[in-house]
């Protein structure tokens, strides 16, 4: 059942951190909608060696600890993603560092990598393989690094390490705002030996090692984009997501709580999001899958990504203006677009306004 229309008066009235607190453990206790009707065949694709029944998952941030990804699967969601996690806990920076922008459908954050730490998270995951009726579904893994740490890239290599078994894949943040000095590990030395031993950290199975895919900012000059698609392809990273909140605010928003610092995200991400993805499948000639997140709130938004070279997208912030029935909404209106485009499969679509 979607409590939310009835919900969201009161939860407007919250601060945005305590509102999203108290959401988390609605879902925990099971107060949710759920999905019973199976998604469309043409919403499904392959990618990393894993089935998704369709393209859209929960961004990062949303479940920082790992505390409801089935919750958002069984909403509907093609996959969830926990974190970002870092080896030790750490509380983040001082409150309040979250504010609502209503008028624009968008979020201010500076949480600044607040998580419960790898012990916490790898618990959790590790406790849902476990009993009778074990949990399946598409869960990767959110690293970061924590702010104090001496050297950064082995906080990064920890991450693997630690989940590596329990991730589905991992997503390697170096692009968030709020942790100063991280964003350098987007520069081409920097990324060259982060990304080199970060792979080298995953064990070897039969099955093939787990992805890491690599989350970049959407602030990037062209030529630093050109620096991480190089190093993208000849490190062999599997994939890319595209992108990370944004520190610009000229043009975007104005007015109430705009001058707060910290990472914006929702609509006003979604124009400069979708220009780096088209611009990140140009330069890697669509070899590389990419997630496109950055101001979704519609099937139509979800569309335009995927035309722009992304296989899969992720969404957060339009969450918290139009609920769990979003999720259902964006993939109807998906699959209606790609029947009205002639795509029998979603992967037929990915990069079609894209010249390569």
């Amino acid at each position: 059942m979607d409590l939310f229309p009835l919900a969201r008066p009161f939860m407007s009235l919250l601060d945005p951190e305590t509102a999203h607190r108290l959401t988390i453990r609605a879902l925990r206790l099971g107060v949710g909608p759920r999905q019973n009707e199976p998604d469309p065949a043409s919403l499904a694709i392959d990618l990393f060696g894993l089935h998704f029944a369709n393209p859209l998952g929960i961004a990062a941030g949303f479940d920082k600890n790992g505390e409801v990804p089935d919750a958002m699967l069984a909403m509907g969601m093609g996959f969830a993603e926990v974190g970002t996690v870092t080896p030790r806990p750490q509380p983040g920076n001082p409150r309040p560092r979250v504010f609502r922008l209503p008028l624009y459908r968008a979020v201010i954050n500076r949480l600044g990598f607040n998580n419960e730490g790898h012990e916490a998270l790898h618990r959790r995951l590790a406790a849902r393989r476990k009993g009778a009726y074990p949990r399946t579904g598409i869960i990767g893994v959110n690293i970061g690094a924590n702010k104090d740490s001496a050297d950064r890239i082995a906080d990064y290599e920890e991450g693997i390490r630690a989940f590596d078994g329990l991730a589905s894949y991992f997503t390697v943040n170096i692009s968030s705002p709020n942790t100063p000095g991280l964003r350098a590990l987007q520069g081409k030395d920097e990324l060259v030996e982060l990304v080199s031993r970060v792979l080298a950290a995953r064990r070897t199975r039969p099955v093939g090692p787990t992805p890491v895919l690599l989350k970049i900012a959407p602030d990037l000059a062209d030529e630093e984009l050109a620096d991480i698609a190089e190093v993208a392809l000849e490190q062999g990273l599997d994939g890319l997501i595209v992108s990370n909140t944004t520190i610009a605010r000229e043009g975007l928003v104005s007015g109430l709580h705009a001058h707060e610092t910290g990472g914006l995200s929702g609509a006003p991400l979604f124009t400069m999001s979708t220009e780096v993805l088209r611009e990140m499948y140009r330069l890697t000639q669509g070899r590389l899958p990419i997630v496109g997140v950055g101001g979704i709130g519609s099937g139509d938004d979800a569309y335009l990504k995927i035309r722009a070279g992304a296989s899969l997208v992720q969404l957060y912030s339009a969450l918290t203006y139009d609920g769990p029935a979003l999720v259902g909404r964006i993939k109807r209106d998906l699959a209606a677009h790609l029947a009205a485009d002639g795509f029998a499969h979603l992967k037929d679509a990915v990069g079609a306004d894209v010249k390569l």
